[in-house]
């Protein structure tokens, strides 16, 4: 059976092929072909991510979308968590997480056994998908109160390198604005920044 790896780091600064080695091993272990490997530097509340994208575009029916864990995968609102299930249940995939055990079953021979334990791991997939999600709410709270608190003892404080990022991000803005139908990707490589930073820029512009 093969397998197609997803990777994925939230920042540019992380190394989205940290957890390579680990599912290449664990792959070996059940068995399985790895067809390819999909990785990128993006955030997991986004759905529209092009790697991920294209592994559902090239995964063929019966084939492994294999994962480090669930929030490498998603940090998706509930409404897009459920859009990407159904993108993988149509495509055909085994959604399998190294770290959730029970979705190792989905490689394996199922029969009753098998098929109570997709109940289970469904469920646990659910789950996990939401506490990644509330994870990252509570972070990007806590982010947002502590800016505030500065901002309060210091009304001249600033973000380090706000000044330093001001050129890099009017850079992005120009491309933006000058190509509106350029993709976030080109946009990153013209701009010399992460794909995440252009579409952080993108959603403050809207805001």
């Amino acid at each position: 059976m093969n397998a197609h790896l997803y990777l994925r780091a939230s920042t540019k600064d992380q190394d989205a092929l940290r957890a390579k080695a680990s599912l290449e091993a664990f792959a070996a272990d059940k068995g399985l072909s790895i067809a390819d490997t999909y990785s990128e530097n993006i955030s997991g509340t986004k759905l529209n991510r092009p790697e991920l994208i294209r592994l559902l575009a090239t995964a063929e029916k019966g084939e492994v979308l294999l994962v480090e864990s669930v929030d490498r995968l998603s940090r998706l609102s509930q409404a897009d968590w459920e859009t990407l299930k159904t993108a993988i249940k149509d495509k055909g995939l085994c959604l399998v997480i190294a770290d959730l055990p029970t979705s190792h079953m989905m490689v394996e021979d199922k029969g009753i056994t098998g098929q109570i334990m997709e109940v289970i791991n469904n469920m646990l997939l659910d789950l996990m998908a939401t506490m990644a999600r509330l994870d990252q709410e509570k972070r990007v709270e806590r982010i947002n109160e502590g800016l505030k608190n500065k901002k309060l003892a210091d009304p001249e404080w600033k973000p380090a390198g706000k000044a330093k990022n001001a050129a890099m991000w009017d850079k992005v803005v120009t491309l933006m604005t000058k190509h509106p139908g350029m993709s976030a990707d080109d946009v990153a490589k013209l701009a010399e920044c992460g794909v995440a930073t252009v579409y952080r820029i993108k959603r403050e512009m809207k805001d």
